[in-house]
């Protein structure tokens, strides 16, 4: 079966999006390849497609367990056999999992990275018959990139195995250091870089400078219809501006990483099919989600780095029609950020009583087994330690970079049960319990393939069955669990610390400093650069923040707020950015009143410059002194 008959076949496509059958041929050709594709450009096709063209399996590392499991969801309704690997399930189920992939059962393995770390996942993988890596999110590869992943590192040692099976990486943003450093950590042969344009012709680039942004929240979306996402940096403020929409009549809910996983999928779902308009939401919102009539985002606040706001931003207009993505920025914006930034770099002492903390918490010892993982409830281990929930996630993110530990986003797994005996075991047992014998022919009639590998169940099922309480099931199965008659593994439901490393001495810290200074750096760097974005007053956003990326051969968008404002003033891109110029150097000498200044501006007319003024008096650039005279805002 070829490419376009594969596509057909199992995605019910005609064509290719622009630059993804280029892609798939390269990879066919057993070229290593680097793919950079905006948010919503079709990514997961360029290695599903040639997965599928070929024989043998793909192997996935994706660092998103929701993403995961929802492109295996994906597969698997399309009747191709897909599964996934990552921290939370049995040792029982990750090994069928393997030796399923062994036999060629399975066309598409998902890994979560640090899943490479463990020998019996390597041992497995060295038998399969591998057609391709492919690496999501693959800018967490590089120490440069704005979400670095030390277990990615990982990667290039499984391709040791297989020198002649090609890896395909994958990113929808990365700037040319990135790009350079995803190449040279995966090992690729050669250089081989497919990247389609970071332009988003369709989406209009606005910042919004404000101190009133539940105002100015409110005449946007009277002004803008249809489905919005509102980007928020914190849980709380989710509910709080979602309560405040609904009070003024908008179709509103908030989403985050803390709610359980059938309160997610619901509010998912409603806003997907429109019943709900607006999503107030954490980053937590988006990643998987294909949803191409999203007209509106705003950023409520300034996020940590222009990849981050790119990525949200990208969600909008992915059906290729007029969107907006606008980022409300005031005054104290910069310094909470600065702030923020601070609490995610702690200091060495705060970092070090942290660590000794989980590992106290966990009942862990210096040298114990590493690689597993534990819930995570954050309240308890603050209730506990009572250390302030601020420096506690500021601190796992920094161990997260110093490869100590590393912290998943709560994710829902549902209650597993498997029969570890033989039929005549079990009947044995029956008759010499006879006190159990209803209950466990109740399992039995409510799920089968219980023998054969761990199910998927529901304990009020199993409650509502049987006419009892839904503890008496729990209690009854733990009670199976602890004689080893069953394998019961309880539903998860919170946040994740998996340790990567056995419990190092205080003593041993000093040698993890440099790198989380390093990472530090590299985020300063970026935050710097998105509020020199917000700042802009003269070159088109989308130029802007596509220069970022490093492609300098972007023209003008027409759209963004910047380019409207020119060509109401019928100023050209370079009179306008030359005019803000001249007005800034002129009230930083002095400051002077409106008349002067238009006089002594020389290269437009005095009713474009007082235009121009009006829109730095808007945008807070200008202000007024008390004797009426312009000066210009530092």
């Amino acid at each position: 079966m070829n490419i376009h008959e594969t596509l057909k076949t199992y995605w019910g496509y005609d064509s290719f999006r622009p630059l993804q059958e280029e892609i798939i041929r390269s990879v066919l050709a057993g070229n290593d390849t680097l793919a950079l594709l905006p948010t919503g450009g079709g990514k997961s096709l360029c290695f599903q497609v040639p997965a599928m063209a070929g024989e043998g399996i793909c192997i996935v590392v994706s660092p998103l367990i929701a993403l995961m499991k929802d492109q295996v969801e994906h597969l698997t309704a399309k009747g191709i056999s897909a599964k996934a690997i990552y921290s939370g399930l049995s040792y029982h189920e990750n090994n069928l999992i393997l030796n399923n992939c062994i036999h060629g059962e399975i066309r598409f393995l998902y890994l979560s990275p640090e899943r490479l770390r463990s020998e019996i996942v390597r041992e497995h993988i060295k038998q399969m018959q591998v057609s391709l890596f492919a690496v999501d999110e693959a800018h967490c590869i590089s120490q440069w990139g704005y979400d670095f992943r030390p277990e990615y590192l990982q990667i290039a040692e499984i391709r040791t195995y297989f020198p002649k099976v090609p890896i395909m990486a994958l990113t929808a943003s990365a700037t040319t250091d990135v790009v350079n450093d995803i190449q040279e950590k995966l090992g690729f042969k050669k250089k081989n870089v497919f990247v389609k344009s970071f332009e988003r012709k369709n989406i209009s680039y606005v910042v919004n400078r404000t101190e009133d942004k539940f105002g100015k929240l409110l005449h946007i979306l009277s002004r803008v219809k249809g489905s919005t996402l509102v980007y928020v940096r914190n849980r709380k403020k989710t509910q709080e501006i979602s309560h405040f929409l609904k009070m003024k009549g908008y179709r509103s809910d908030y989403y985050h990483a803390g709610l359980t996983h059938e309160l997610r999928m619901h509010k998912q779902e409603a806003w997907i099919k429109n019943q709900t308009r607006i999503m107030v939401c954490t980053n937590a919102f988006g990643m998987g989600i294909d949803k191409p009539d999203v007209r509106l985002v705003i950023h409520f606040e300034i996020p940590d780095s222009p990849e981050s706001y790119y990525q949200e931003a990208g969600r909008a207009g992915r059906d290729e029609q007029k969107a907006y993505a606008v980022l409300l920025y005031g005054k104290p914006d910069e310094h909470e950020a600065i702030d923020r930034l601070k609490l995610n770099y702690p200091e060495n002492k705060d970092i070090i009583r942290v660590y000794n903390a989980l590992c106290n918490y966990y009942a862990l010892a210096v040298g114990f087994n590493a690689d597993r993982s534990y819930d995570f409830d954050i309240g308890d281990f603050d209730e506990k330690f009572k250390i302030h929930p601020s420096i506690v996630y500021g601190a796992l993110k920094t161990l997260e970079a110093a490869d100590l530990l590393m912290m998943s986003d709560s994710f829902y797994e549902p209650a597993k049960l498997k029969i570890l005996l033989h039929h005549d075991q079990l009947y044995k047992f029956q008759v010499e319990h006879p006190q159990y014998d209803n209950f466990i022919k109740l399992l039995l009639r409510c799920y089968g393939g219980l023998f054969d590998q761990h199910t998927a169940i529901q304990e009020s099922v199993i409650a509502r069955r049987g006419q009892t309480e839904e503890h008496t099931v729990v209690k009854l199965l733990n009670f199976m669990h602890q004689q080893r008659l069953v394998d019961y593994l309880p539903q998860k439901d919170k946040p994740q610390i998996v340790f990567l490393h056995s419990r190092i001495a205080n003593e041993e810290f000093p040698a993890y400093h440099h790198r989380i200074n390093e990472r530090k750096k590299i985020a300063v760097n970026k935050l710097n650069a998105l509020v020199e974005y917000a700042g802009n007053d003269a070159v088109c956003r989308s130029r802007k923040l596509v220069a970022y990326f490093d492609q300098s051969d972007s023209h003008d968008c027409g759209i963004c707020d910047i380019c409207l404002q020119q060509k109401k003033m019928n100023l050209s891109a370079v009179e306008f950015e030359s005019l803000i110029e001249q007005i800034k150097y002129q009230c930083l000498i002095k400051a002077q009143p409106v008349n002067t200044l238009a006089e002594s501006v020389h290269t437009a007319s005095p009713e474009k410059i007082i235009e121009v003024v009006r829109y730095l008096l808007d945008n807070d650039k200008l202000h007024y002194n008390e004797q009426q005279h312009l000066k210009w805002k530092e």
